[in-house]
């Protein structure tokens, strides 16, 4: 799977979400929504390692990481970030001669 495909697909999924409930995704909604989703993939990763109450859950860590990835995606989008560009500029390019 290309991220780009990836991207394509969350934000068609969203998409058809928004309509169906009714969600204005204006403004800074993303970026509400994914500090949203890193409250609640903390809060699992706490439960997870034992750290807060509640029923450690391996499967809900990995739904709110999938979470944290979708709206990062969604809001790179509304942002103008081509994020393959972005990692290739700023991470990948360590690689380049290794």
């Amino acid at each position: 799977m290309h991220l780009a495909t990836l991207q394509a697909d969350v934000l068609r999924i969203s998409d058809i979400y928004a309509a169906e409930h009714g969600i204005d995704r204006s403004g800074d909604w993303a970026i509400l929504k994914l500090q949203e989703e890193l409250g609640e993939l903390t809060a699992e990763h706490l439960r997870v390692s034992g750290r807060a109450r509640g029923e450690a859950d391996p499967k809900a860590l990995a739904d709110e990481a999938a979470d944290v990835l979708g709206m990062l995606l969604i809001y790179c989008d509304g942002a103008g970030i081509d994020i393959e560009q972005a990692m290739r500029d700023k991470w990948l390019h360590w690689l380049e001669g290794r």
